[in-house]
């Protein structure tokens, strides 16, 4: 059966029994009180009538109220005639009392008018009995019928308590634990209702769902576990170190190229918190060191380590995984990997082509020695002297040999700064010096282009700096802006105090540089596209790495058509 054909069924029985009761038990009590109505109205009355009759008989003859009250009462009577043998009995009392009222002295007279009413009051006592044992029949019935329907009503209504809510109870615990357990990924979770209701469909839709849920699962798991496989296998074989950790630091993963530079087995590793690892192991202490700190813009060296039986050099990368999770707006960041690049072929590339370039730089400086000697021999008068033609191929033979002697030097200084040979030598030094140097060494191509050299210098406080290396920083800079400044123009060389640095400016007003090669301006070799003017684009780089080395920092600021300014600070000593 049904549940709700069941709830119906029970309730509507118990509503209709509880109906029965109430039916029957009202009907009952109805009875009742017409049968006590009736003994109250019919016969008590009678009784109370004749009570008035006999006392107002004993008063006839003295007292003329009791005639009065006799015949008030005799007619009431003959209202209230109600049995068997009443109307006789009150008639015959009618008849004696017309007697009396012409005889009131006659005693025989009196005692058959109370014979009358005693017979009046016999037959009434008579029905009161009868009625009083028909009310008794009535409430005996009563009790039996309504004590009958109660205890059904009873029975019935404790069977559907212990029976109802456990039908429905049972069934939804039962599913309830069940649902719990679907929850917690067990699919093999069953249930079984042996009744054919709403539950029964719901217990056949619930094993439905639960053998999809782990027929899909099965076969999902079987795909993440190989998808994971693939991936662990392919991390395993990546020449290059690879380490996973969660959003509490907790190593998810370390592939064999990472645990064979840092000495460690995968179980110290696996599980195991990254920091509780970099306490007895330097390699790992060095690579997350960064990880802890606050984010902030730092120079990333490369690591240098001794692996694969010589020193191997790698470049850290760290990678963040944030992941929106199904149903949220807000990425959650859940982990972090890192990446160790080994970049040594490239380093020992790099290293043979710094070499190279110091090796061919230090030999051609012999040659361009005597190059120079030569030229300033055929320059001397007293060897012999040259006509024009040979003036002007010695002429254009000596600018062509400062030049090379000019690339020379800037490809020695290029040298130093990738060998990490570079001195810097700090120390407190006068500003106006530097900027002397600077104006005499480019006094002459000034004067040729016919440009002022203007200088405005307020500051009186030393720098902490390399003089040589400042200077030449200062001369290229100037060097640059006369080159690309027009003719009759003016280059401005500008020196202020700012908080604790000086900052040295050097402005133009040529053509200026567009904004997309502002940040490429100082990469090495780079050289604007288009410029028709002689350079070998490492100045530039190579004033950056002068500037950076004594702690100071070097910038462009530009308008395409009005020119440019060069910035660089350094720390002053006060």
């Amino acid at each position: 059966m049904r549940i709700k054909a069941k709830l119906t069924f029970g309730v509507g029985l118990l509503f209709l029994l509880i109906f029965a009761l109430a039916a029957i038990s009202g009907w009952y009590v109805n009875q009742l009180k017409k049968d006590t109505s009736n003994i109250l109205a019919a016969n008590y009355n009678t009784l109370l009538y004749s009570r008035n009759m006999l006392l107002a008989l004993e008063d006839l003859s003295t007292d003329k109220v009791a005639i009065e009250t006799f015949q008030k009462n005799i007619n009431l009577q003959k209202l209230n005639v109600t049995e068997i043998g009443e109307l006789e009995a009150t008639n015959l009392i009618i008849k004696h009392f017309e007697l009396l009222k012409e005889n009131q002295n006659d005693v025989k007279l009196v005692s058959s008018t109370r014979k009358d009413i005693t017979e009046l009051m016999r037959l009434n006592m008579e029905a009161i009995s009868r009625k009083s044992n028909i009310a008794d029949d009535t409430a005996q019935r009563a009790i039996v019928i309504i004590l009958v329907t109660g205890t059904l009503c009873f029975l019935i209504a404790f069977i559907l308590l212990v029976n109802l809510p456990s039908n429905i109870a049972n069934p939804i615990k039962e599913l309830t634990e069940s649902i719990k357990e679907i929850a917690g990924q067990n699919y093999k979770k069953r249930v079984h209702f042996e009744s054919h209701n709403e539950f029964g469909d719901l217990a056949k839709s619930f094993n439905t769902m639960a053998e999809k849920l782990e027929e899909y699962s099965e076969s999902k798991l079987d795909k993440i576990l190989k998808g994971k496989k693939r991936i662990e296998t392919l991390i395993d074989n990546l020449h290059d170190p690879v380490i996973g950790i969660d959003e509490n630091k907790k190593v998810l993963f370390a592939n064999e190229e990472a645990l064979h530079i840092s000495g460690l087995k995968k179980d110290e590793v696996i599980g195991k918190p990254i920091q509780d690892i970099a306490v007895t192991n330097d390699l790992i202490r060095t690579i997350i060191k960064d990880i802890f700190l606050p984010e902030q813009d730092l120079k990333e060296e490369p690591l240098k380590i001794y692996a694969n039986q010589k020193e191997s050099y790698f470049e850290k990368e760290v990678v963040n995984i944030n992941i929106i999770p199904t149903g949220e707006e807000e990425s959650e960041f859940i982990g972090q990997v890192i990446l160790l690049r080994n970049i040594t072929p490239f380093k020992e590339l790099d290293l043979a082509k710094t070499n190279f370039m110091g090796t061919v730089s230090h030999e051609f400086k012999t040659p361009i020695a005597s190059i120079q000697m030569g030229i300033q021999l055929l320059e001397n008068n007293q060897i012999g002297s040259l006509n024009d033609e040979q003036h002007e191929l010695v002429k254009g033979i000596k600018d062509d040999t400062n030049r090379l002697l000019k690339i020379t030097s800037e490809l020695l200084n290029i040298t130093q700064v990738e060998s990490g040979s570079i001195q810097i030598n700090l120390t407190p030094t006068a500003i106006q010096p530097i900027i002397d140097y600077a104006i005499n060494a480019n006094k002459a191509l000034a004067d040729f282009k016919n440009i002022k050299l203007e200088v405005t210098n307020n500051v009186n406080d030393l720098i902490y700096a390399d003089s040589e290396k400042t200077a030449w920083v200062l001369t290229n800079l100037i060097s640059n802006a006369i080159r690309y400044s027009y003719e009759n123009a003016s280059v401005m060389i500008h020196v202020e105090k700012e908080n604790e640095m000086i900052q040295f400016s050097v402005t133009d007003k040529g053509q200026g540089i567009e904004q997309q090669y502002l940040t490429k301006i100082f990469e090495r070799y780079f050289r604007i596209p288009g410029t028709k003017k002689e350079g070998t684009g490492l100045g530039l780089s190579i004033s950056k790495e002068f500037i950076e080395a004594q702690k100071g920092a070097i910038w462009v600021e530009s308008e395409y058509g009005s020119g440019s300014s060069f910035y660089f600070t350094l720390s002053s000593q006060v």
